[in-house]
């Protein structure tokens, strides 16, 4: 079995597009959360959402390649052009090996879906036109992702909720583990969009105005957008090209809840992160950070804590960057496993800001608004979605 390792990290936030510039805006414990902008939200419970509102896809592509793919579908391939930048992987390359596009995704297209609806709605069935329907597909980002780029290898959309980027990027660890691929890649995307917006709102978990994990007044998530793409290859395969490496990925783990659909259970969560530890082989003692799923409603922060206080016997730095960039659904996990990746290799922890009153049921180091620097050699990444499916990976050190 090969050792897998990342070497390039491509993500379009609401707090900075590309690595670097999502990197100092973490470590600054800078916030994307602002007012809504892409509609009307004077009929909701709430008005602020985490958007990324200086992404210009026409920096990227021409007119008529961006009148053929949805928001989700741009902001894939804009991370995966700057992860193959980072990568140092040009296309020449990726044509004359087997690479593999998994992506996950919650909603889709689903800002498509909309217009397709309203078109419905507005004018009738026959008023959608062709160009709607064909960029309304769930399975859009990553096949466009390999239209633009030429990539004929496996292709696979996961859609497991929030946690679908980890999905992908542990799906792609298998891959390059038992030899079907030489380089994989592996994240999530999803839009902003009217559905999700509404719907959370209807739920009642969206707060006000400010996302506050694991703080006694926390009053819920806020909604957002983003894409994050992670280059994996293997380490031979690294070393031998030269590729600067991120970290390891020693293994994942998955778990179902079996409980509610969107109440989250600390067994399930606390058996997830217990496989993971033993897919990579390691003790609950070796983990120097966890890259929380750290929503900021009430049952999630709760039982998030519950299970990471039964399966370690210490306080384990834990942050939460949803404080800053809100839940971008099923590209969050993958946007966080970019963060943990970096923290990794900058020794230096991400905040969770936002952070004013402890709560007795969240006791847990969760490296409250300020970063710490701190070695970190082995590191968690939490996905917990509606649903109970969950999905923990670990990252490591080489």
């Amino acid at each position: 079995m090969r050792r897998v390792v990342v070497t390039g990290l491509g993500v379009v936030t609401s707090i900075g597009i590309g690595k670097d510039a999502f990197w100092e805006a973490l470590i600054q414990g800078k916030s994307g959360i602002s007012k809504v902008d892409t509609f009307d939200t004077e009929d909701q419970f709430t008005h602020y959402a985490g958007e990324v509102k200086n992404f210009k896809p026409q920096e990227y592509f021409k007119k008529e390649e961006i009148k053929l793919m949805g928001r989700a579908s741009l902001m894939s391939i804009v991370s995966a052009k700057l992860a193959l930048e980072d990568a140092k992987l040009p296309l020449g390359d990726l044509r004359s090996c087997r690479v593999a596009t998994v992506l996950g995704t919650t909603s889709g297209e689903s800002q498509e879906i909309e217009r397709a609806c309203f078109e419905w709605i507005k004018k009738g069935e026959n008023a959608i036109s062709k160009d709607t329907a064909i960029k309304s597909q769930v399975n859009n980002s990553s096949a466009n992702l390999a239209r633009i780029f030429g990539i004929k290898g496996i292709n696979r959309i996961f859609t497991t909720a929030c946690s679908a980027g980890n999905y992908a990027i542990s799906f792609g660890w298998e891959l390059i583990r038992t030899n079907r691929a030489d380089i994989v890649i592996a994240g999530g995307a999803d839009a902003f969009s009217y559905i999700a917006f509404t719907g959370f709102n209807q739920v009642g978990i969206v707060a006000p105005q400010i996302c506050q994990p694991f703080d006694k007044n926390r009053k819920g998530m806020i909604v957002a957008e983003g894409a994050g793409i992670l280059i994996l290859e293997s380490l031979d395969s690294a070393r031998v090209r030269g590729a600067h490496i991120y970290a390891e990925i020693l293994g994942y783990g998955l778990s179902c809840d079996a409980f509610h659909m969107v109440n989250p259970h600390p067994e399930g969560m606390a058996r997830c992160i217990k496989n993971a530890l033993s897919r990579a082989g390691i003790t609950p003692q070796d983990v120097d950070y966890i890259n929380a799923h750290g929503t900021g409603t009430r049952h999630n922060d709760k039982a998030e804590s519950k299970a990471i206080n039964e399966v370690f016997p210490r306080k384990v730095p834990t942050s939460s960057i949803k404080s800053m960039l809100g839940h971008c659904m099923g590209a969050a996990s993958s946007i966080e496993a970019i963060a943990t990746t970096l923290t990794i290799k900058n020794n230096l922890i991400p905040p969770t800001i936002n952070y004013q009153t402890p709560d007795p049921e969240c006791d847990i180091d969760c490296v409250p608004n300020k970063a710490r620097k701190q070695k970190v050699e082995v590191a968690l990444n939490n996905s917990f979605a509606f649903g109970g499916n969950n999905c923990c990976v670990v990252f490591a050190k080489v």
